[in-house]
């Protein structure tokens, strides 16, 4: 496969899987703003998904409205769903004849979904979780639409482990991001709602209750998040579903290649299985999320060398 085609597969789920991450916190964390006006914060989700130095971002205080105007349909915004749904389309845009033209249908739909002006105008004016379900609906139709309808080539294993990619960096910066905020204020340990909410972020809600019985514990929300073979967003079943579709690309082309990126991907998934949440809170969970996270980061580095770089 062209080294531009498969760098267009990848960013192209990157993007889409992005976007649902952002529209599923951007949801419960309104959700959130509503119950606990006075102590809410946006700042966490503009830390993971934007940045803190961003200077339209700054600007923006703690008005919802104002953040879900910015983080959905901002122009001015590098990371607004808009703006990133738009690079997405672009990348399938120029991988069209790879794509099934029910995909291409599918996604045209979305971003012509999120550009229409009524969009910008319902999150103003009227409530903004119907405005964001719609949008999430779009990305679970984008999601089915490549399960029955994309071939199971190399194509559909670089979408797989840009989405893979993207959904374990969205888990550990979220993590990441919440635990700190634990450690800024010891008395969240204990705020049932602030775990909820952190759960329902990661659509690991329900299966926390079906696991856990003893309540809402940091450290079960920690194992359950990281090292949970069965839950589709934790760091662990990404991981091994990077190196399951990485797998699929070996070739007679490529043999040291892929036994150079096969090594770094069974590296990080071995640095996770065997880890414990005792060994990472002896470790400490800050190192631990930021290893995990530069271990990520260097894959897609390495894909962008080896695989992309004529692209």
């Amino acid at each position: 496969m062209l080294s531009r085609v498969a760098a267009s597969f990848y960013w192209l789920s990157r993007y889409i899987e992005r976007s649902d991450g952002m529209l599923r916190m951007l949801k419960i964390n309104y959700a959130s703003s509503q119950d606990t006006v006075q102590e809410f914060t946006w700042e966490p989700v503009i830390r993971i998904f934007v940045g803190l130095h961003e200077t339209d971002a700054d600007t923006l205080d703690n008005d919802s409205r104002s953040v879900l105007k910015y983080m959905v349909t901002g122009k001015n915004n590098p990371n607004s769903i808009l703006n990133i749904i738009t690079l997405a389309r672009e990348n399938a845009r120029g991988v069209q004849e790879h794509i099934t033209k029910d995909l291409w249908q599918c996604l045209n739909e979305y971003y012509h979904t999120v550009k229409d002006p009524r969009i910008e105008r319902a999150l103003q004016r009227e409530d903004p979780i119907g405005v964001l379900d719609v949008l999430i609906k779009q990305v679970m139709l984008y999601y089915g639409t490549v399960e029955i309808t994309m071939e199971r080539g190399e194509g559909r294993s670089f979408m797989n482990i840009g989405k893979y990619l993207e959904r374990a960096i969205q888990s550990v910066d979220i993590l990441d991001t919440k635990f700190s905020s634990v450690s800024d204020n010891p008395n969240l340990l204990t705020d049932t709602t602030y775990w909820k909410h952190l759960l329902l972020s990661l659509g690991g809600y329900e299966l926390y209750l079906k696991t856990y019985r003893e309540g809402f514990e940091a450290e079960n929300i920690l194992e359950q998040v990281v090292l949970n073979n069965d839950f589709p967003r934790s760091v662990i079943y990404a991981v091994n579903n990077i190196q399951r579709y990485f797998d699929r690309l070996k070739n007679d082309t490529n043999v040291d290649t892929y036994r150079e990126m096969s090594f770094q991907i069974g590296r990080l998934q071995s640095r996770i299985k065997y880890s414990s949440v005792r060994s990472i809170k002896q470790e400490g969970l800050h190192g631990f999320l930021a290893q995990i996270r530069t271990e990520l980061y260097s894959v897609g580095n390495s894909l962008n060398e080896y695989y992309f770089a004529n692209s």
